[in-house]
């Protein structure tokens, strides 16, 4: 067991090793992105000491002043990036936004309608996570196979039987828009709202690269703010005016108090840039998911949806059961320094959780760092190269730093920064103690 004055700088070196890894490594994991320095400063300011309970103008504590003006700006700059009528920018995480959507709009046992887990609907909208602690009965999209996506139709027969009160889209594994129109007509015949869990693809929605659920129908949004979007960890709600004091209400005093109001400030940054360079940085996601994608199928890779293009979001996903199995196949690539993770494909039940068919890739981090289509086809032949044995894994391995080696700067930024910039010298200070 470690002595007390031991783990200070046990944790800087474990600290120093990870930005180290990082820096070596191809980061695809899907749900992940950078921060910019200049988002990341906001951490630092004394906004991470206070509380600012209940909304601008209607605080319960004093000296929020200056927080409102800070917490307008990003209200405001949410509806404005998503021409939305109304927005909360407090919940934060995506799974607490989608917990105070649940409260909103539904009471304990009635009936809410998602994806399902293999599908690509993420655990929140299932009844393990928050439709469960809502008490909701979780009913699951029929969903079309040649489509890998919601079946309309079928949908359409459920619908009028079951009488949902919440029709969830948006999910996890999501390489296609949803029908967001099309279920929100069914809705609105049996009275009905539609949630669209946009998590995933808020950064490719703000660069108008992907499907608007806000025009299209959608009567709420939930969104965690660090995946397409240019972070921080942190997430918001969008409805429709109606919907406001209902959503706000479930925010506060329901699931919220603490909001982290350095992250917001950092939000307020990040919404700055994405209105700068989000078109450019979303455009340029789509081009490299369907460039990674189509070089791994050319390769032989069995990459899902060859028929419909692929992707038009920012993932990959690729069937690897005959290389044994996501599982495996996630931990070699992390081996050689690809990070990616293990996925549910549509075709698999809960049974093979533990190794699913499917990797899910995910390129919206890469693509921030500045790699472009002719890396993506390095990064496939380099993977076609592990899953096939055809190198050894310390000579991939150096495949993968020397790819990586000028792709360490954070791109589609006010300031070109350093991406794992690590404050060592401030944090090992010989003269710290504990």
């Amino acid at each position: 067991m470690l002595e007390h004055s031991e783990y200070y700088s046990k944790l800087v070196e474990t600290l120093r090793q990870h930005h180290e890894f990082y820096r070596q490594s191809i980061p695809l994991i899907a749900s992940e992105n950078l921060a910019s320095l200049a988002v990341r400063s906001m951490y630092l300011t004394d906004f991470g000491h206070r509380y600012a309970e209940g909304r601008v103008g209607k605080r319960f504590y004093q000296g929020c002043q200056y927080i409102d003006v800070v917490e307008d700006m990003a209200i405001q700059l949410t509806k404005e990036i998503f021409n939305a009528e109304h927005a909360n920018v407090q919940p934060i995480s995506g799974v607490t936004a989608n917990i105070a959507a649940f409260f909103a709009l539904t009471s304990p046992g009635d009936k809410l309608m998602a994806l399902s887990v293999p599908c690509g609907g993420h655990i929140s909208h299932d009844r393990f996570s928050a439709a469960g602690i809502r008490g909701l009965e979780v009913l699951h999209y029929p969903f079309d196979m040649d489509n890998l996506n919601v079946d309309v139709d079928e949908t359409r027969k459920v619908a009028e039987k079951e009488k949902p009160k919440v029709f969830v889209l948006g999910s996890s594994l999501i390489l296609f828009p949803h029908p967001v129109k099309e279920i929100a007509e069914i809705a609105a015949e049996i009275g009905a709202r539609v949630v669209y869990d946009g998590s995933h693809v808020l950064g490719l929605i703000a660069g108008k690269q992907f499907q608007d659920p806000v025009k299209e129908g959608a009567d709420v949004i939930t969104a965690s703010t660090h995946k397409t979007f240019f972070g921080p960890q942190r997430a918001i709600i969008l409805c429709k005016a109606e919907l406001a004091k209902k959503i706000d209400n479930a925010v506060f005093p329901g699931v919220v108090s603490n909001h982290h109001l350095h992250s917001l400030a950092g939000y307020v940054i990040a919404c700055l840039e994405m209105l700068e360079f989000g078109e450019a940085y979303a455009r340029q996601i789509v081009r490299n998911a369907k460039r990674l994608a189509e070089r791994m199928h050319e390769l032989g890779f069995n990459v899902v949806g060859e028929h419909l293009g692929f992707t038009e979001s920012h993932q990959v996903a690729v069937d690897v059961t005959e290389f044994g199995g996501g599982d495996p196949v996630a931990k070699l690539f992390e081996r050689i320094n690809i990070i990616l993770n293990k996925n549910l494909l549509p075709w698999d039940d809960l049974t093979k959780t533990k190794n699913p068919s499917g990797i899910r890739i995910g390129v919206q981090e890469i693509t921030r760092l500045g790699m472009k289509e002719g890396e993506m086809e390095k990064l496939a032949e380099i993977m076609w190269d592990a899953v096939n044995g055809k190198k050894s894994e310390d000579k991939l391995r150096q495949e993968v730093i020397e790819l990586k080696k000028e792709f360490n700067t954070i791109k589609y930024a006010f300031e070109e920064t350093e991406a794992y910039t690590f404050f060592e010298n401030f944090l090992s200070a010989p003269q710290r103690k504990i």
